[in-house]
């Protein structure tokens, strides 16, 4: 499959990238968490998509440990239902531990994100039918026990991360032919702007981010978003 095959390549071109610091640690979950990825993306990527989310990348307690995007444990479990082993990262950061889904923390974004798209349609399978979900950098960044996100990063390292990103992400939206990509979060919707170009034919918006950093997202994010994607015309009421 086109996007399991354009995963592997985009996981083999970051795991050669180094970062200086404040960067301590860097979490790649398409190698350790491979496993769970691929059976992601072979259940639920095999079709063509209506709509596209982008996140920006793994969280910490979602897809650093189940490498699913997003990948709240309980929603991975018990809503995609994709579950098994998932091994550790080349370098273990002690303060961020990989538990796979024995992690008793929950990733608030992804609870959050899963949870809606679980009270509008139910059942997964009704979701996947016309929507993916994905994150446009695969790497997590790590300060020690802080999270780092790929816009912190000195321009640099921006510079051959971004490239292989955009080039990965053109290579989806080829592969999945959506109508829309909705970027999570402004970075996101600007990357796929970026990687796209202005004479792409795909349609680009954003739903606000579900971070609980975000006071907008902690009023009340569900009804947020669903009125975002209801006023781009993606959802009706």
């Amino acid at each position: 499959m086109i996007i399991t095959v354009a995963a592997r390549d985009l996981s083999a071109a970051l795991g050669k990238m180094r970062f200086a610091p404040p960067v301590t640690h860097v979490y790649n979950p398409l190698d350790y968490a491979w496993e769970i990825h691929e059976r992601y993306l072979s259940r639920y990527g095999s079709s063509r998509k209506r709509v596209v989310f982008l996140g920006m990348n793994p969280g910490p307690f979602g897809m650093v440990q189940t490498g699913v995007p997003f990948g709240e444990i309980a929603a991975v479990r018990d809503w995609l239902g994709l579950e098994g082993p998932v091994g550790q990262p080349e370098q273990i950061n002690p303060k961020r531990p990989v538990e796979g889904f024995a992690c008793a923390r929950s990733e608030v974004s992804g609870r959050r994100l899963w949870g809606l798209f679980r009270e509008r349609f139910e059942s997964a399978d009704a979701f996947f039918a016309e929507h993916f979900v994905a994150n446009y950098c695969p790497l997590a960044f790590f300060d020690e026990g802080r999270n780092l996100t790929p816009d912190k990063l000195p321009a640099a390292e921006q510079e051959p991360l971004l490239a292989a990103c955009d080039e990965h992400l053109r290579t989806l939206v080829a592969a999945l032919a959506p109508e829309w990509v909705i970027g999570v979060g402004g970075w996101a919707e600007a990357r796929t702007r970026e990687a796209l170009g202005a004479s792409n034919v795909v349609k680009i918006g954003r739903i606000l981010h579900p971070s609980p950093a975000s006071p907008a997202a902690n009023r009340g994010w569900a009804e947020a978003a669903s009125r975002q994607l209801t006023e781009l015309g993606i959802w009706t009421n």
